[in-house]
């Protein structure tokens, strides 16, 4: 697709595509790929890059097209937006996984901050341990900056979602079923607030309903979006646990929260302590574990990030480093850009640089890392 904002014939073209069943997001993606858009794959009739024959067949059916346009129409009456993965909206963290979503259905918005998220993900059957340690972790994640991922399900996740909002943080909640089809049926507040302060995210179609095997799939766009999973509570088997591994596979930092030794519910933490996960017992130490972004992004205050690190910053630390320019900055201009005596200018700069958030270079030169 040429078009970084898709154009309706292509956003319903996606949608014809999507709803074949034998194409998945990775054929999906060979198929745009190699024909250069949906809407092209849509020209194609026969020898379409080893299609079975059915599958084209339905492809090019009344039914699939009426089905399509429905789903187009309802989403355009419910103020739910379509992305596909070319689509400047569509969030680059997620595009990087191996099997994207071809198509994510999305009721709020995202924001570059959401760059910086965090998954925090557990047990739906949590003790008061489990709920406590979800509702710290979540609420320290909002307060510094991180918008929490996680999938609405009852216990840790719900948990995660509702210290998010109370503090007055973002949250972004991945169902397993269609948007206007949110399980369990009692977080249909919850469902409307994340939405509002935050964004609800499926790659089903709005009137979709949860299927079990839909949560295990949905569980790679929880990690996907995050730049690390937090798991708080979880026993040997567990979709949290499943979460972690895809976590892995993409790359993204793992952590958990230890539990309870005699508690079943704390056995899936242990398991990925001893397997090689973070042990983490406040969001401080999270932070120092994430290594720099793929991209420069910007913070709720619009203040320009190129580490999580930067987050957990005081006022006076914030405004040395803003100081330094995109490119290599004296000290002397950084004195005068951060109006602050260079004796104080100094010291903090020992402090950025400890942190690994600033480095020095030849001619007394400092740049941010």
């Amino acid at each position: 697709m040429d078009s970084r904002s898709p154009t309706e014939k292509e956003l319903l073209s996606s949608i014809q595509l999507s709803l074949v069943k034998g194409i998945g997001p990775c054929r999906f993606a060979e198929l745009v790929s190699h024909y250069g858009s949906a809407c092209q794959v849509l020209k194609r009739r026969a020898d379409l890059h080893g299609v079975p024959g059915d599958q084209v067949q339905f492809l090019h059916s009344q039914e699939n097209r009426d089905q399509a346009a429905k789903i187009l129409a309802y989403c355009h009456s419910s103020k739910i937006e379509v992305l596909v993965s070319q689509s400047d909206q569509y969030p680059p963290l997620l595009r990087e996984i191996h099997d994207p979503p071809p198509l994510l259905f999305i009721r709020g918005n995202r924001l570059p901050r959401d760059d910086l998220s965090l998954a925090i993900v557990g047990t739906r059957f949590a003790s008061p341990y489990g709920l406590e340690m979800a509702r710290r972790f979540s609420t320290a994640a909002a307060q510094v900056g991180f918008t929490v991922v996680s999938g609405l399900a009852r216990g840790i996740d719900g948990m995660a979602h509702q210290a998010a909002l109370a503090a007055g943080g973002r949250t972004i909640a991945v169902l397993g079923g269609g948007l206007d089809r949110v399980y369990p049926s009692e977080h249909g507040s919850l469902a409307q607030q994340a939405a509002e302060a935050g964004m609800l995210m499926s790659e089903l179609p709005p009137l979709a309903s949860p299927t079990a095997g839909a949560f295990p799939r949905r569980n790679r766009l929880i990690s996907g979006m995050a730049l690390g999973v937090i798991v708080v509570e979880a026993p040997r088997r567990s979709g949290a646990l499943i979460t972690a591994q895809l976590a892995l596979e993409q790359g993204r930092e793992v952590f958990a929260v230890p539990g309870q030794v005699d508690r079943e519910s704390s056995r899936g933490c242990h398991q990925l302590l001893r397997d090689g996960a973070v042990l983490v017992e406040s969001i401080s130490q999270v932070i120092e574990e994430l290594g720099p972004l793929a991209r420069t992004t910007s913070d709720r205050d619009g203040h320009r990030v190129n580490r999580p690190a930067e987050l957990d910053l005081n006022e006076l630390e914030r405004t040395v480093l803003d100081a330094i320019g995109e490119g290599p900055t004296s000290i002397d201009q950084v004195i005068r850009s951060s109006g602050l005596p260079a004796a104080q200018v100094l010291a903090v700069l020992s402090v950025l640089e400890v942190r690994l958030l600033v480095s020095r270079e030849a001619g007394q030169q400092l740049r941010r890392r």
